[in-house]
C-alpha cells in the first residue's frame, strides 16, 4: 500500500516541509489544499466543549499534522501520521479520540501503546487537560510500579488506559476481570519503536485480544518498515498523513558536530557547558552507566546534572524528569530512554555525548529540543570511532553539518580538573555498585548522585593524606575554580 509513497517522499528533498500531502489507497483525496483556510480547531470539525479546553491550554491554531489528522480520524478512518518532533502528535490523536467519548461515553474505550514510562505518564497528563471539563479518567499502567495498585485502578474501569506493552499483558493474563474486548481505540505512539523487534511478541499478544473491529492510530517522527506489515495485520484502509518529507529535523534546529580524540570527551563537554552555560542541556549518553558517570563527573566539577536512566526506580525516574522540567536543575543526563516523545519545553540544547547507533535515534533525539516552533541546538560528538555513524546520520536527515567552533588550548587547560573528577566519579560509581550488592544497608537510593558524595567526605576526612586533603579542599572551592581557570 505504502510502497509508491514511500518512494515518492525518498525522490523529495529536504527542503519540502511545507507541502503536506495526505493519500490513501483508493481514493486520491488530497487535504493539502485546504491548509491555508482552515484555521481553528472548530473548523476541523471539533466540538464546542473541546475548543474551549485547547484555548484554556494555550493552543490556538491546529498544527499541520493536526490539520491533516483530526478531520480523517473524525470521519472514522484509521490513520497513520508522520510528522517531525514538536509538532503536536498528541493533540492529533487525543482529540478525535475525546469527541468520540463524548458521543458514546464508554469505559475501557481507548488504549495508547507507548514504549517508555516517561512518555506514557505524558500522554495521560495530555488527555487529562484536554479532558477535565468533561471527567475524562485515566489509568498509566507502566513497569517499575506496584501491580496491585494498578490492578485496583484497571477494577475502576477508566476510559482511557496508557501502557507499555509489558505490563499490560502482565495484566491482561493476571488481573481478573480486566479484558480489552469492547476497545474502540488502539493507539501507537511512537509507532516504529512499539513495532520493533523488542515489542513484537508483546504487540501480538495484544492484538490478538481486542476486537477486529477498532479504529487504529500510528504516529511517529520516523516510520519503518515495519509499519507497512503491521497496516496488513491491523489497520483497515487506512489514510496517511504526511507532513513532512521522509526524515527531517525541524527548521528552527541549529545542528552541529564536533570532531574531537574520544579521549579527550569530557574536557570537551565540560568546556561546552561553559560556554553555554545559563542553558539547559539533554546529554545523550549510549549506556546508563555512562549517564551515571558523566553525571557524577559533572556533579564534582560543581555543575547541577541529574541522570535518567533504565536502572534506576521508578520514583527516581519520574522525580529526575521533574526536577529537570521544574528547572531546578539544568542538566539532564540521558539513555534513549528520554529520547522518544518527552515534551520538556524549555531544553536549549541537546549534546549527543555518544553518537547514536540508529540514524534514526538521532532525529529523536535532537527533537528534544526546538519543540513547538522554538529554536533549539543540537552538537554531536564525533570521535575517531564514530565517522560512519556520523556519515550515515547526513546521509539521513539529507544536511551536511557545520562544525561547532571550540578552542582547543582553552579546553585542554581543564583537563587537570577534569581527570580529578573522573576519578571521583570512578571512585563513586565503585562505592554505588558496591552498595547495590549488599541490599540489607537498607539504603534503595543508591541510583541518585545526589547522597553519592561518600567518596568525597571520606577522602576529606582520611587519615591526613596530602592527596586526600587536595582533593577535598577543590571540591569546596569547585564553582568558581574551575570556572575562573581560563
Amino acid at each position: 500500500m505504502a510502497e509508491p509513497s514511500e518512494r515518492s517522499a525518498e525522490l523529495k528533498t529536504d527542503e519540502t516541509v511545507e507541502g503536506s500531502s495526505s493519500f490513501d489507497d483508493n481514493s486520491d483525496a488530497n487535504c493539502g489544499e485546504n491548509d491555508e483556510t482552515v484555521k481553528t480547531f472548530k473548523d476541523l470539525g471539533v466540538t464546542e466543549v473541546l475548543c474551549e479546553a485547547c484555548e484554556q491550554l494555550g493552543w490556538k491554531s491546529p498544527t499541520k499534522i493536526q490539520i491533516e489528522a483530526i478531520p480523517v480520524a473524525l470521519q472514522g478512518r484509521d490513520v497513520i501520521g508522520l510528522a517531525e518532533t514538536g509538532s503536536g502528535k498528541t493533540g492529533a490523536f487525543a482529540l478525535p479520540i475525546l469527541q468520540s467519548l463524548l458521543s458514546s461515553a464508554q469505559r475501557l474505550h481507548t488504549l495508547v501503546l507507548t514504549p517508555t514510562r516517561e512518555l506514557a505518564f505524558q500522554i495521560s497528563e495530555q488527555f487529562e487537560a484536554l479532558g477535565s471539563s468533561i471527567g475524562v479518567k485515566c489509568a498509566v499502567i507502566v513497569g517499575g510500579i506496584d501491580m496491585m495498585s494498578q490492578s485496583l485502578v484497571l477494577a475502576k474501569k477508566p476510559h482511557i488506559v496508557i501502557a507499555t506493552p509489558g505490563r499490560l499483558i502482565d495484566h491482561m493474563e493476571n488481573t481478573k476481570g480486566f479484558s480489552l474486548r469492547a476497545l474502540k481505540f488502539l493507539v501507537m505512539d511512537e509507532a516504529d519503536r512499539i513495532l520493533n523487534m523488542d515489542f513484537e511478541t508483546e504487540v501480538d499478544k495484544i492484538l490478538k485480544v481486542i476486537p477486529r473491529d477498532r479504529r487504529t492510530f500510528l504516529f511517529s517522527a520516523t516510520m519503518t518498515k515495519k509499519v507497512q506489515k503491521l497496516q496488513r495485520a491491523a489497520l483497515r484502509d487506512p489514510v496517511k498523513c504526511a507532513v513532512s518529507t521522509k526524515y527531517s529535523t525541524v527548521d528552527k534546529l541549529q545542528q552541529y558536530y564536533i570532531f574531537i580524540p574520544s579521549k579527550y570527551k569530557d574536557c570537551y563537554l565540560v568546556s561546552i557547558l561553559n560556554e553555554l552555560a545559563g542553558n539547559s542541556f539533554i546529554i545523550f549518553c549510549s549506556t546508563c552507566n555512562n549517564a551515571q558517570r558523566v553525571a557524577l563527573l559533572l556533579r564534582n566539577l560543581g555543575i547541577t546534572a541529574i541522570p535518567l536512566h533504565g536502572q534506576m526506580s521508578q520514583n527516581k525516574r519520574l522525580g529526575a524528569l521533574n526536577k529537570f522540567k521544574a528547572k531546578s536543575r539544568s542538566v539532564l543526563l540521558a539513555t534513549d530512554v528520554a529520547s522518544r516523545g518527552l515534551d520538556i519545553p524549555h531544553v536549549d540544547c541537546v549534546i549527543n555525548y555518544d553518537i547514536p547507533t540508529h540514524s534514526k535515534d538521532y532525529i529523536h533525539r535532537v527533537g528534544r529540543t526546538a519543540r513547538a516552533g522554538r529554536s533549539g541546538k543540537s552538537i554531536t560528538f564525533v570521535t575517531q570511532y564514530d565517522v560512519e555513524l556520523f556519515q550515515r546520520i547526513e546521509t539521513l536527515i539529507g544536511k551536511k553539518l557545520p562544525a561547532f567552533p571550540t578552542q582547543e588550548e582553552e579546553v585542554m587547560m581543564l583537563v587537570e580538573r577534569v581527570s580529578e573528577a573522573q576519578r571521583f566519579a570512578r571512585l563513586e560509581m565503585k562505592e554505588q555498585g558496591e552498595k547495590r550488592k549488599r541490599p540489607k544497608g537498607g539504603d534503595g537510593d543508591a541510583d541518585d548522585t545526589e547522597q553519592a558524595s561518600g567518596v568525597r567526605k571520606k577522602v576529606r576526612g582520611g587519615p591526613g593524606g596530602p592527596g586526600g586533603g587536595g582533593g577535598g579542599g577543590k571540591k569546596k572551592k569547585g564553582g568558581p575554580a574551575w570556572r575562573g581557570g581560563r
